[in-house]
């Protein structure tokens, strides 16, 4: 299965412009919200192509001084030939003082799971953090993506969700934490260790290939790419 990922913006509008699948009915394909406590799910059944977006942003600044925002879904993808997956965190923090610094952190956890050999994948995960004027501020920017790859198509089973829905919940109590923010991300990197422990574990039951292909991968694999960046 190739996989190629960069953290370059553009890379993913390219390459849908080359293939034109960035038409309305795909972009449709985005997350729709749901409650506080609830892992967005989503799923592109039959389509062969997926494209969609996910995306966490915070602006601190003297009005609103402690902003924080997480994003956690979940995209089940089937069987597929083409995606384009984007994860991005951006957090803001602008205008404050030394003496009133702000506190802005965005976290993005974006979960991908797909079938299929030889799929061509154009993943971006970018966390960006901006300090604009605002000395001793703190500000946090994280992207965690995880891309689960089986040679057929499963679903994660409902003991999987339910670990996922305490993971987000756990993510989500951040939001009320007075921690520095070097501990936050210490414990975003925890949530998401337990995000790959879980995905490790429904990957190795998923369904095997029954037809022998010498270009397939041997098995599943579960891949996390994971991009900070932070000012204070």
């Amino acid at each position: 299965m190739k996989h190629r990922t960069s953290h370059r913006a553009s890379i993913i509008g390219r390459t849908a412009g080359r293939l034109g699948v960035l038409s309305a009915a795909c972009l449709t394909a985005l997350a729709v919200a749901a409650p506080a406590d609830a892992v967005p799910f989503s799923s592109h059944p039959g389509r062969g192509v997926a494209a969609f977006a996910d995306h966490a942003a915070t602006h601190a600044s003297r009005v609103h001084p402690d902003q924080y925002d997480d994003s956690f879904t979940v995209h089940e993808l089937g069987s597929v030939y083409s995606v384009g997956a984007n994860n991005r965190a951006t957090a803001v923090s602008a205008g404050c003082s030394t003496q009133h610094p702000c506190r802005s952190i965005a976290l993005s956890f974006q979960i991908v799971t797909m079938a299929g050999d030889n799929v061509r994948l154009n993943a971006t995960n970018l966390g960006r953090a901006i300090n604009e004027q605002c000395p001793g501020c703190q500000t946090l920017a994280g992207a965690y993506q995880f891309i689960v790859s089986t040679p057929q198509p499963f679903r994660l089973s409902q003991g999987a969700r339910n670990q996922l829905l305490a993971v987000h919940r756990r993510l989500d109590a951040l939001r009320t934490s007075d921690d520095p923010i070097s501990v936050v991300k210490q414990r975003a990197d925890d949530l998401a260790a337990q995000v790959k422990a879980i995905l490790d574990r429904e990957a190795s039951s998923a369904p095997k290939s029954g037809v022998v292909n010498p270009l397939a991968k041997s098995g599943p694999s579960v891949t996390m790419h994971r991009h900070y960046d932070g000012a204070n």
